[in-house]
């Protein structure tokens, strides 16, 4: 399986360039008082920072990190997990990640690298479901050395190139990851239970203002005149999607969710929770300040007094906020115009249905229970997590619990998998898609050469706490075996540790 597909790891300080760390590292998770916008509240914080210290690597790279949970604030979860937003490995590579439920000791985390960049984030575990949305979010980079688009772009983030070939040396930067967020003036946790709320602000690398409050700083992302710069934009948003533009520059989009793209230019792009993209931009204008823009579709909308704004600087500009005016959108993305540099055969016959296993999820939400539904039922959190109930022993889904959230494929199959719209906002987050509301699809396809437990999910938290997520055990007889031959001792350690923490 290429990919994990979801529908839908300050006062605060914090300079335009991201704080590295990777492949090997510690990350402490801790409640911290910050004021991102100007207003004052605590937060869940990796490496005390928003967003967390980018954990960075080059392909090939093997992840070892330490983290250790020193959460306190009773208004928020104390226990945590921690995931990534990141495209799966092949069947001919070991397993991508193996990651452990964090509490009040210190647990290991090992990944294996695939090339792509993401962002890591809490993941889901019954009492600390929207965790993320408390701060709890941070960028994923692996660098390819032998980027086909490297021809492309003079600057990109150099921080976790030190070990690749010296030519990305000179191809440093302040920080060239571009992380959109939405944010709330209130613990995640007061807000469950009813329709989920519209934050305050919007923060571009951990920074913004909320309406009606201070001229908070802003970020400022630094360029100089003639450079082509590769930037990352990451939607590590609980909720809302973005329309990401530059005042009065161009963007060429080579890559979506860790996939290379045919280079396409467009003036604007629709970001959804949990996506991402490589865009270049040409530093070709006056030298002078710039807003760069993330117009949410819930909240506050414009740009009056800065809101939903960060500032693109030129060298030798003066530190002011800028006097641009929003430009009118000619070149938006349409998601249809992108072109797979690397063309991939498309699994099954060439019509719909055409695939060796159809699924079509269909999702709705009851009122009165309050709960989202894939084919008629909830996502309930299991006490033992699939993996472990494999391991145990099940092996069919009548075995596997939660009961009817559980759909098992067999090896080496092609799939074919429907996810209608609705006349209720599911969409959302390719490895992430956008499902579309009524009326609208989205269809995918994979093969089931990769065994193990997926988790699927919609990526706005707040659905995900209401239980709209599946679980596909794909090959479980393989998945016994390889986890057998692969699982070191240590992470047989954790199993009754864990328990003795229920």
């Amino acid at each position: 399986m290429r990919f994990v597909v979801c529908f839908h790891v300050f006062p605060f300080i914090i300079s335009t360039a991201y704080a590295s760390i990777g492949p090997a590292a510690e990350i402490v998770i801790s409640n911290v008082f910050i004021a991102p916008d100007g207003f004052n509240r605590s937060t869940v914080l990796a490496g005390g920072t928003y967003p967390g210290p980018a954990i960075t690597g080059r392909k090939g790279d093997r992840f070892t990190l330490n983290v250790i949970n020193e959460l306190s604030d009773d208004t928020m979860a104390k226990d945590t997990s921690i995931g990534t937003s990141i495209g799966m490995g092949s069947s001919s590579e070991e397993p991508t990640m193996r990651m452990s439920w964090i509490r009040q000791e210190r647990f290991g985390i090992i990944l294996i690298s695939v090339s792509t960049f993401a962002w890591r984030h809490l993941r889901y575990s019954p009492s600390s479901a929207t965790q993320y949305c408390d701060g709890l979010r941070g960028p994923f980079v692996i660098y390819d050395p032998e980027d086909p688009h490297g021809p492309l772009y003079d600057i990109d983030d150099g921080a976790s190139r030190r070990r690749t070939k010296a030519i990305c040396s000179n191809k440093r930067s302040d920080s060239t990851i571009i992380a959109l967020s939405d944010w709330y003036h209130q613990p995640s946790q007061s807000y469950l239970g009813a329709i989920p709320p519209l934050s305050e602000a919007t923060l571009i690398n951990g920074k913004g203002r909320y309406l009606g409050g201070p001229s908070a700083p802003l970020s400022v992302v630094n360029v100089k005149p003639g450079k082509r710069y590769r930037f990352r934009i990451i939607a590590m948003s609980c909720d809302n999607f973005f329309v990401f533009s530059i005042d009065q520059h161009l963007l060429t989009v080579i890559e979506a969710d860790g996939e290379n793209t045919v280079p396409h230019v467009v003036d604007s792009l629709t970001i959804f929770a949990g996506q991402r993209y490589s865009v270049i931009l040409l530093a070709d204008q006056v030298v002078d300040n710039y807003w760069i823009r993330a117009q949410p579709n819930r909240g506050s909308q414009g740009f009056l007094g800065g809101i939903n704004s960060a500032i693109l600087r030129y060298h030798t500009a003066l530190a002011i906020d800028p006097l641009t005016i929003s430009h009118d959108v000619t070149r938006p993305l349409r998601e249809k115009d992108l072109c797979a540099l690397d063309k991939l055969p498309v699994p099954g016959r060439p019509y719909p249905g055409g695939a060796d296993i159809n699924l079509n999820f269909v999702t709705t939400f009851n009122r009165t229970l309050f709960q989202y539904q894939i084919n008629g039922f909830t996502w309930t959190p299991p006490s033992v997590p699939v993996l472990l109930q494999i391991l145990s022993g099940a092996h069919v889904a009548q075995d596997l619990l939660p009961s009817r959230s559980i759909y098992t494929l067999p090896p080496n199959k092609s799939v074919e998998l429907s996810l209608p719209g609705t006349s209720i906002d599911v969409g959302g987050p390719r490895d992430v898609v956008n499902s579309g509301f009524e009326n609208g699809n989205a269809t995918i396809r994979f093969m089931t050469d990769n065994s193990g437990p997926w988790f699927l999910h919609c990526h706005i938290d707040w659905h995900l706490q209401y239980g709209l997520a599946a679980v596909f055990a794909e090959d479980i007889p393989q998945t016994s075996i390889s986890m057998e031959n692969h699982v070191p001792a240590s992470w047989r350690d954790l199993c009754p540790k864990y328990e003795q923490l229920q």
